[in-house]
């Protein structure tokens, strides 16, 4: 087993999320044993520190990433398609919102009913259909990549409807509200 170096011990708290007492509480020691090793003022025993560790490595596997909650496939849209093709797929896949993608399979843009809403405002119903996606869609949606925290992604999306999962440059997956609300009802 390799355990990391006493200073790293306040650096890998911190990046599970656990507070001192959190911690302390989980490995069944004090919260100022924690403190004070933090800050390099006692040198525990192997037995204590290794405990320590491994509670942070166990804290670490029940993490939720993007990856955990995504769904897959992504129903998509080409960029050059017709805007009236893309209204067909968003309404039989029920969804509200999709990724716009270009020829390669890039992510783009994207396009959302509101966006078609305002579009028909302000074009008659019967020149809607000679637009092609690209000629209307909106920003393509923030991308995460599959190991983004859970909590990241749930701030993102106080901003934005969607949030792509990408890995390498290929899409992953997609991350909506309705799925952290899923993943609220498991727990």
């Amino acid at each position: 087993m390799n355990l990391p170096s006493l200073g790293d011990l306040k650096r890998l708290r911190k990046k599970v999320g656990m507070t001192q007492s959190e911690l302390a509480e989980r490995a069944g020691v004090s919260q100022p044993l924690i403190a004070r090793i933090e800050s390099l003022d006692i040198d525990p025993r192997f037995s204590t520190f290794k405990k320590i560790y491994e509670t942070l490595q166990e804290a670490e596997k029940e993490r939720i990433n993007a990856g955990d909650v995504m769904h897959t496939p992504v129903i998509t849209v080409k960029c050059n398609q017709e805007l009236k093709d893309a209204i067909k797929v968003m309404r039989d896949s029920d969804y509200s919102q999709i990724p716009v993608i270009d020829r390669n399979g890039v992510p783009i843009g994207s396009i959302c009913e509101t966006t078609i809403i305002n579009e028909l405002d302000s074009t008659s119903p019967e020149n809607i259909r000679d637009k092609k996606v690209e000629d209307v869609m909106g920003s393509c949606f923030p991308t995460v990549t599959p190991v983004t925290d859970l909590e990241v992604v749930i701030g993102m999306l106080e901003y934005t409807p969607a949030i792509l999962v990408t890995e390498k440059g290929k899409l992953k997956g997609v991350i909506t509200k309705h799925d952290i609300m899923k993943v609220a009802e498991e727990k």
